[in-house]
């Protein structure tokens, strides 16, 4: 079966997007790769996005369960593989870059992943999707049952680890790491209420989370600061309370999770006047049925 088709061998516009959207990076970067658009340390610059763009579609791949509860919207599972695949191709492409960078020599890139401490946590992420990946396709599902959603759960450690490598990368420059942990741990908390059997379409559970969400998100970033350059978590915490010229990640994280909440309340009356539609649209056809069978 091609990307672009449905189980029932449809071609599908939503995967066909997905696969254009997650494509667009990758096609950048070896433009810019060709044009000499990568500055003067070009390795560097291709790790670095080829490793933001694994994180960024590793948390969007992770949003696809919440928004088929949230949207009342199934057919988005079919591009949950697509997005998590896609995010194992951009981790290997990262690591692949690292080891060209590295001249191919093995021993010396062994010997870094080991010694250097974000680069085991990024390694151990790897192996996990790795695995996942390898299981991903349906004989696989089948073949191990239940154990598959077993081991398919390990996709959120993996993200976490992902995500605090990306905070040792970025050191001080922590802006969109914790941006990313932000999401990442909103959408913990949405499969953590689902679990709960909570309701992802109640927009009172939603807006909770987003405060949460957001609160976490300051939380975080102030315990990173004051672990990686001794800042008083304090002082970080009240310019996440502020409102300077640049908006802080923890406001983001709050203003995105507050605008899933308003989703149920503007797609519920949207749904009542599509079905009203619907009936009607029976009813006249009913009714021009019987008027030709009278």
């Amino acid at each position: 079966m091609a990307l672009w088709h449905d189980r029932a061998g449809r071609v599908s516009g939503l995967k066909i997007a997905t696969l254009v959207a997650v494509s667009v990076p990758a096609v950048l970067l070896g433009a810019d790769a060709v044009l000499g658009g990568l500055g003067a340390r070009p390795f560097d610059e291709a790790i670095h996005r080829s490793g933001d763009w694994a994180i960024r579609i590793l948390t969007v791949s992770l949003a696809v369960s919440p928004a088929i509860r949230i949207l009342s919207y199934p057919r988005l599972i079919s591009v949950r593989r697509m997005l998590g695949v896609s995010a194992l191709a951009y981790l290997l492409l990262h690591v692949g870059l690292y080891i060209a960078d590295q001249g191919f020599d093995l021993p010396k890139v062994a010997s870094e992943v080991v010694l250097r401490t974000y680069l085991t946590i990024g390694f151990v992420a790897l192996v996990i999707l790795a695995a996942l990946g390898a299981t991903s396709f349906d004989g696989m599902v089948r073949r191990l049952g239940r154990r598959w959603n077993q081991l398919h759960m390990l996709v959120y450690p993996a993200a976490a680890l992902g995500a605090v490598h990306f905070f040792m990368q970025t050191k001080i420059q922590a802006y969109e790491a914790s941006l990313i942990a932000g999401f990442l741990l909103v959408l913990g908390m949405y499969r953590l209420a689902a679990k709960r059997r909570m309701s992802l379409t109640s927009p009172l559970v939603l807006a909770a989370i987003a405060v949460a969400g957001g609160l976490l998100t300051a939380g975080v970033e102030a315990l990173w600061f004051w672990a990686g350059t001794s800042v008083p978590p304090l002082r970080v915490l009240e310019a996440n309370l502020m409102l300077p010229d640049t908006i802080r990640p923890a406001w983001w994280v709050l203003a995105a999770g507050l605008a899933v909440a308003l989703l149920p309340l503007l797609l519920t009356p949207l749904r009542r006047r599509i079905r009203a539609g619907t009936r009607s649209t029976a009813e006249r056809t009913a009714e021009r049925t019987v008027e030709r069978t009278a």
